[in-house]
């Protein structure tokens, strides 16, 4: 039997009837074909038909991502970097990070209904707020990269990004950008500057590029 929200989603939103097929998936791999044999809209029954798996892209790509004052634009960047694929989400609290609430319980409940509407099995792990400087020890990614709009000596991300390597990460700052002593922090532990195009981009908008840049490098 289905949860009451799934029952909801299946019956009232997607509209499935007894004999439909759908897909479930607990979000780490595992996807079971099942068949609808009652479908309440409270409690749906389903029989199962099917039982497989899917593998876990062999990169992992991290977005750390610095909380907005906006939730309605994090929760978007949220959902569309779910649907892009990403491994892990990490917001931090910056220098210029005005808000530092974080309802995890919604947030997580975003990624979940963001994986199953693009049709994915493996939910991106979304970690608590993160300091910036927690961040940038705690890092063990093979390719790291921090983005920002101050005047100096970058690349762009898309000539540097490895495929053959295992795991990146980037770092996406707040409205007011990174700071300059948070900037050479990252340099420092080594961390390559880079820039995700000409023209200046909102946080939220920044970390789809980047989602989409590392996700799809080619």
């Amino acid at each position: 039997m289905l949860d009451e929200e799934t029952s909801k989603h299946v019956v009232n939103v997607l509209r499935m009837k007894n004999g439909d097929l759908l897909h479930l998936t607990d979000g780490k791999g595992n996807l079971v074909t099942a068949e609808i044999t009652d479908n309440h809209k409270k409690k749906c029954l389903v029989k199962m038909k099917e039982n497989g798996s899917r593998p876990r892209n062999s990169r992992k790509v991290t977005i750390a991502i610095s909380l907005l004052k906006n939730s309605y634009r994090f929760e978007w960047f949220l959902e569309k970097a779910t649907e892009i694929g990403i491994s892990e989400i990490i917001p931090m609290l910056c220098e210029r990070t005005d808000k530092q609430k974080f309802r995890i319980d919604r947030m997580q409940q975003i990624l979940v209904s963001a994986m199953l509407q693009s049709q994915q099995c493996w939910l991106p792990k979304l970690y608590e707020p993160i300091l910036f400087p927690d961040v940038i020890a705690q890092s063990t990614h093979q390719q790291k990269f921090i983005a920002h709009c101050i005047d100096d000596e970058k690349r762009n991300l898309v000539d540097l990004i490895n495929e053959s390597l295992s795991s990146q990460i980037i770092l996406i700052g707040p409205a007011g950008d990174f700071t300059v002593a948070e900037v050479l922090l990252a340099i420092q532990h080594h961390f390559d500057a880079v820039s995700l195009g000409i023209t200046r981009l909102r946080t939220e908008t920044a970390g789809i590029a980047a989602a989409v840049l590392l996700t799809n490098p080619c």
